[in-house]
């Protein structure tokens, strides 16, 4: 049973956690630590998503013979988002080997190139003097309010709050009167160009690989 997230509550959603980072970091940065934190709430969600319907479909032992073969994107034993809600220390350091883990991991079979290289960024979430575990915790906590799989948080709805958010940071950064097209995002230093096309990366892969 799904719990459909509407648009305008998922942008809310997303947009209120750049407040519990207020005034630990700078508000052109808060970018590097949501878009990072959404994609991978995202892809664990999709993934247990998966492992459900695999299990529907093809019953617990079949969805096991299965394996990685259900999922676009696997996430290794111990990174899962689940694994770092747990901690309750040094939750910066789990974040960043999670992160490390998946674009490790998820390798195209015939080239392999690691499709999920530098979809995290780089942002120091390992400075405890400027998030704490108590500031990672909230964050983490707050993402965890809702379920993005497919079902609740369709790839279209999804990539329209990505465009949103990244609408309202550049806001913030000074550019309330811009036009936000693929074509100028390489105008807006405030917004980290890797991580906008590390956004639209995610987003459309999983919009051509629906379920």
């Amino acid at each position: 049973m799904s719990n459909r997230i509407a648009l305008a509550e998922l942008e809310t959603y997303l947009y209120a956690s750049a407040d519990i980072l207020r005034g630990h970091v700078e508000a052109s940065d808060y970018k590097s630590f949501v878009f990072p934190l959404l994609f991978f709430k995202r892809i664990c969600d999709v993934y247990d998503e998966e492992t459900t319907n695999a299990i529907k479909e093809y019953g617990e032992e079949g969805a096991k013979f299965m394996g990685d073969t259900a999922h676009r994107f696997i996430i290794p034993a111990g990174h899962h988002w689940r694994d770092v809600r747990n901690r309750t220390e040094n939750i910066g350091i789990a974040i960043k080997n999670a992160f490390y883990a998946i674009e490790q991991i998820n390798e195209d079979p015939k080239t392999h190139e690691k499709r999920l290289l530098g979809v995290f960024g780089d942002a120091p979430w390992a400075n405890k003097a400027a998030l704490p575990d108590e500031t990672l915790k909230n964050l983490i906590e707050h993402f965890s309010t809702k379920s993005l799989t497919i079902a609740n948080c369709p790839e279209d709805e999804l990539g329209q709050a990505y465009e949103y958010l990244v609408g309202k940071f550049a806001d913030g950064c000074g550019f309330a009167n811009t036009v936000y097209t693929h074509n100028n995002y390489n105008r807006r230093r405030c917004v980290d160009i890797k991580l906008v096309a590390a956004g639209h990366f995610l987003c459309n892969y999983i919009a051509q690989n629906r379920f």
